[in-house]
Formats: C-alpha cells, structure tokens, sequence
C-alpha cells in the first residue's frame, strides 16, 4: 500500500519527503507526480514503506501537520480509480450506455 500527502508546497523534492517519512521507517519508493503540460508538480504525492506499521505511524504523526508552510493530509492511497473509455474521462455518455 502507499500513503497519498496532500497540500505540498510546489518546491518539495523526493529527497525532502524521503527524508521526513525516513523518521518512521524504510521507504521503499516516492512519487510526486508533474502536470503533463507544464512539467510543475501538482501539490501531492505518494510515498510506500517496507511495512504497514510503519505507514500507519508516519500518517499519525504526520496527517494535519505544518511542513514548508502547508499542512499536510497524509493518509493511505485509494487505489486509482478506472478513468473509463474515450468518451469524456470517465462520464457515461448515456446514449451509449443504453445501446442507442
């Protein structure tokens, strides 16, 4: 599983978060996704640990807290969500779904 962080402060690095979440334990992998168009970061990332227990302690100590500015939302990661076929991301295109 990974942990989502919410309201980043646009200047963080991999390094920076690698480093705060390396106070609860071993992380495996950090992500911080950058608009396809701009190339900026989008203000949140992911971050995956060896253990469970491990994510659970860095969300407690770290969800609501300030860090470069912004208070964070730290929490586990939802699974993406199937952004749906060519007709609109994801919307139903009502004609379609009932087979007119």
């Amino acid at each position: 599983m990974s942990i989502y962080i919410g309201n980043l402060s646009y200047e963080v690095t991999e390094a920076d978060l690698t480093s705060v979440f390396t106070e609860y334990g071993s992380v495996r992998r950090v992500q911080l996704p950058t608009d396809r168009e701009t190339g900026r970061m989008r203000g949140f990332g992911f971050v995956e640990m060896s253990a469970d227990a491990e994510e659970d302690a860095a969300i407690e100590a770290l969800d609501g807290s300030e860090w470069m500015g912004r208070d964070l939302k730290v929490n586990k990661a939802r699974p993406r969500e199937d952004r749906g076929g060519s007709f609109g991301g994801g919307r139903r295109n009502n004609s379609f779904s009932r087979g007119y």
